[in-house]
């Protein structure tokens, strides 16, 4: 004998709704901040978590694609420095939420808005894979410099930390270890 399930724990499965908060809005919440300074933070937050994700999303695809004598090294660090990056992905969202704003989570979204040039789809050189992820660091670098100074001088403290402590930070000492393996060294000598 089959019975139809107890009340309460079928899933409601399908289900079709309104969005009930469109993008680039904010909605009050009680944190000393207003409302345009809100605004403009989320603004400014959406888009460095835009080019992050793309960010992210090279390192995911160079680190597949690596090959040559120092495969297993830079096969390793893509993978940490994704990581770190995967981190900064989901700081800078909470902080978007935070503010009372909608954070960019779709990766379609996130190509339209980002600032970070889209990649061949196929593979490229190694010095190459390397040069393209330093220079979308730096854009991101730039932008999340500005975007600190201007949230400070509108006082907001939280979002100016993240930026620098996370963002900057990060991505400085990745710059770093990406740059110092362009660096003319034979792996032989003769």
């Amino acid at each position: 004998m089959t019975t139809a399930p107890a009340r309460g724990t079928q899933p409601l499965l399908h289900q079709k709704g309104q969005e009930v908060q469109p993008f680039g809005t904010v909605k009050q919440l009680p944190i000393g901040l207003s409302h345009d300074v809100r605004a403009y933070a989320c603004q400014r937050l959406n888009r460095v978590l835009a080019d992050t994700q793309m960010l992210y999303a090279l390192y995911k695809k160079h680190h597949w694609l690596m090959r040559g004598p120092t495969f297993h090294q830079l096969h390793l660090l893509l993978d940490q420095h994704a990581e770190g990056q995967l981190a900064i992905v989901d700081l800078i969202a909470e902080r978007v939420q935070s503010l009372g704003g909608v954070a960019v989570g779709d990766p379609r979204h996130a190509a339209e808005m980002t600032r970070v040039p889209r990649p061949p789809d196929g593979a490229e050189e190694v010095p190459v894979m390397l040069s393209r992820l330093l220079e979308a660091h730096e854009t991101i670098l730039a932008d999340a410099r500005d975007a600190a100074r201007r949230v400070a001088d509108l006082g907001d403290d939280g979002s100016n930390d993240l930026i620098v402590s996370e963002v900057v930070r990060t991505g400085e000492t990745q710059v770093w270890f990406l740059a110092e393996h362009l660096v003319d060294t034979p792996l032989t000598r003769l």
